[in-house]
This record gives C-alpha cells, sequence and structure tokens, in this order.
C-alpha cells in the first residue's frame, strides 16, 4: 500500500515527506495507522550526525549506511492488520509504540531489565526486528529503515508486535505518545537510575521533553528541592509548573543556591537531560552532587565523542557514582501501563507538555521551533 512519511536521505538535510511504498505485516508484525507521534531530540541527532554511527560501525551494517530512513521512535495508533501468529494485539487495539523491543527471554529480560534487550541492539541497521528484511521503500523500490525499528514519522507502520503495547482505547492517543519516551525516559531517569527519595535535593539539569518529566519523577518520589537548570527562560517558568522548588540558567549559577539549601552537602542526584550531552558537562554536575551521590546521564551523546572531563579523585574519594540510562531503567511493557494509570489519576502533568501540534508537512517547522526553545514537546497529529 501507499502512504506518506518524512524522511532522511543524509545528515544536514531537512525531513523530506514523500509517498513510500509499506508492504503488508508478515508473521509476528503488525500493521499499525499513526496517530501521534513526538518531535523528540533524539530524531534530531540523526539531521545533525550526532546518532550517526561512526565508519567502523557503519561497515558491519547492510549497505554500510542508515540512511535513508523514516524518523520517528515516539508514537501511537491503532492497529489496522496483524501477522500470522500475532495474539499480544488485534485490529481496532489502540497502542503505544516501545522504542526499545522487549522480547522476554533473552538473558537482559530474564534479569528484569527489559529496557536492554537484545532486540533494540538493532535499533539503527538493517530491517524488521523479525527477519531482517524490510517493509518499507522508496517510491523508486530502495528500502527504508526506521528509526528504532519505528519510524513514527510516518502515517502507517509496520512494527514487530514486540515494540507495541496494548492500551486502554479511552486514553487520548497523544499522551499515549508521549509515554512511549519522554515521559518513561524522564520520569525513570529519576525514580528508577537516580533512585530519588523522599526528602533528597536533585538538581535536572535541561528540562525539555525529558528534563520536564524528571521534574515530576523527583516531585513523585517526594524530593524536597527540585533545582531546574535550563538557559531558556520559557523551559525554567514550565519547570516550575512542573514541579520544580527552584529555576537556574546555568549549573554555575545553581551551585551557590545548592549549597545554601543543602548546608554545604550538595545535591543527593544530579540528571543531565540537556538537547545534546557533552563530556564537558559532567564535571560540572559532579560539584553540584555531593558525597555518596548520583549523577545520570540520560542526553543522548555524539557517538563520535570519548572526551569527558572527570576528577577522578573526587569521585573515588566522595564515592559519588556517573549512570547511564535508557528508557528510564523501565520495562517498557511495565512503565507505559503505570505511567498511563498515574496521568488518569491526576497524578502527572502530561497535557501540559504538549506546547504544539502540528501536521506531517510541517515537522521541520516543529524541528526549528524546538531548537529555537519554544517547544517542551511538539507532536505530529496525523488525523
Amino acid at each position: 500500500m501507499k502512504t506518506r512519511a518524512a524522511v532522511l536521505h543524509a545528515p544536514g538535510e531537512p525531513w523530506s515527506v514523500e509517498e513510500i511504498d509499506i508492504d503488508p505485516p508478515g508473521p509476528g508484525e503488525v500493521l499499525v495507522k499513526t496517530a501521534y507521534a513526538g518531535l523528540c531530540h533524539s530524531d534530531e541527532h540523526l539531521v545533525t550526525g550526532d546518532l550517526v554511527p561512526p565508519p567502523e560501525l557503519l561497515e558491519l551494517l547492510p549497505g554500510g549506511t542508515i540512511f535513508p530512513i523514516i524518523g520517528g521512535h515516539e508514537g501511537a495508533g491503532v492497529v489496522v492488520e496483524v501477522g500470522e501468529g500475532v495474539t499480544k494485539v488485534a485490529p481496532g487495539d489502540h497502542v503505544s509504540c516501545a522504542f526499545v523491543p522487549a522480547c522476554g527471554m533473552c538473558p537482559s529480560c530474564a534479569k528484569g531489565e527489559q529496557n536492554l534487550c537484545d532486540l533494540g541492539a538493532g535499533t539503527f541497521g538493517g530491517g524488521m526486528i523479525t527477519d531482517g528484511t524490510y517493509r518499507t521503500h522508496t517510491s523508486s523500490g530502495a528500502d527504508l529503515g526506521t528509526m528504532a525499528k519505528l519510524g513514527t514519522f510516518a502515517e502507517h507502520m509496520v512494527l514487530a508486535d514486540s515494540s507495541v503495547i496494548k492500551v486502554e482505547p479511552d486514553l487520548p492517543l497523544e499522551i499515549v505518545c508521549l509515554v512511549s519516551c519522554g515521559v518513561a525516559t524522564g520520569y525513570g531517569s529519576a525514580v528508577n537510575r537516580a533512585e530519588v527519595r523522599a526528602g533528597d535535593t536533585v538538581v535536572v539539569v535541561g528540562c525539555g521533553g525529558i528534563g520536564s518529566n524528571a521534574i515530576m519523577g523527583a516531585a513523585a518520589a517526594g524530593a524536597a528541592n527540585i533545582i531546574a537548570v535550563d538557559p531558556v527562560q520559557f523551559k525554567q517558568e514550565k519547570a516550575m509548573e512542573f514541579g520544580a522548588t527552584h529555576a537556574f540558567g546555568s549549573m554555575e549559577e545553581a551551585i551557590p543556591a545548592v549549597m545554601e539549601m543543602t548546608w554545604g552537602r550538595m545535591a543527593n542526584s544530579t540528571i543531565l537531560t540537556p538537547g545534546v550531552l557533552y563530556g564537558d558537562l559532567v564535571q560540572q554536575a559532579m560539584n553540584l552532587t555531593g558525597k555518596g551521590g548520583t549523577v545520570v546521564a540520560t542526553a543522548v551523546a555524539p557517538m563520535s565523542q570519548t572526551d569527558v572531563k572527570l576528577d577522578l579523585a573526587m569521585m573515588t574519594l566522595q564515592q559519588k557514582e556517573l549512570r547511564g540510562t535508557i528508557f528510564g531503567s523501565a520495562s517498557p511493557n511495565g512503565a507505559i501501563p503505570e505511567l498511563l494509570m498515574l496521568y488518569r489519576q491526576g497524578r502527572l502533568k502530561l497535557d501540559e507538555l504538549i506546547t504544539r501540534q502540528y501536521s506531517l508537512d510541517e515537522i521541520n517547522d516543529g524541528y526549528r521551533d524546538m531548537n529555537d526553545g519554544k517547544n517542551i514537546r511538539g507532536v505530529i497529529a496525523f488525523d
């Protein structure tokens, strides 16, 4: 069948909205009509090249490239058709997309670490999770890859059933979309990876779509002080609405205030959620974090970056930790329904995350607004 999608043909180019061909779902696959897709910064990293694997890794991929690729890894929609052997969803079901698939059988899944499922290893290269072949093609017949094996910047998607999670049909699909990445990643960064406890002091650096949810996670965990750090005044103001107790334009500005409010002990944890995570931010985060504290690296760093500023002596002597996280260190099958229940109960401000909706044809405008600091989260509305 024919459908439309936003395709990136090479780094540095704009998203190209074009008609593509999409095949029927094969065994273990589902066809989904997309309702909403989030304009997450991670897809912008494809445009800037930050998320493009280095040459030595590209050589291992089919064709030696990840392009052309359909973007989008945050989304929700309605199942149209299911392939042979699919039992977890049926036509008409509402689903959230999981940018980290969960097979339930690999060593990571068996240990309860479904966010590290082995199926997620092929996020950028090759075809379907199920058999390695492609379901999406350009109008000229060339195979099209999909971001995180999803490609939510398309009116229709063929996905492995391990990448979809059934949700209750009365939930707003724009909210189901957000929970599939930004909400789960940010909230879990605070609750699961930073292990925020009641009375803690928490610093969140970067207050966009991920950082705003880290703030809500810290608030839900009972943090006494939540310090939002962002150079954009609009985002500082929104951070206060989401539960921050203080807001500053930079980590340097925040240090004296954190020192005063903690009697010199500094923060229990600092969560790094800027648009791009550069190596020189790590030491600044460590300076904000007290003895026995934790720095959580959530934001995407350039894949070519290997240099990090870090005072190893003080990290050792003050027993600090630096932790990475993906999907908020949570199970997609568990976190998505749980977060939607919190939203239903009025305990998460998810409607307020959406600053503006865009059509698929306005995708480049949406990313321009994101880069200009105008949005907490923009979403593509397909209907």
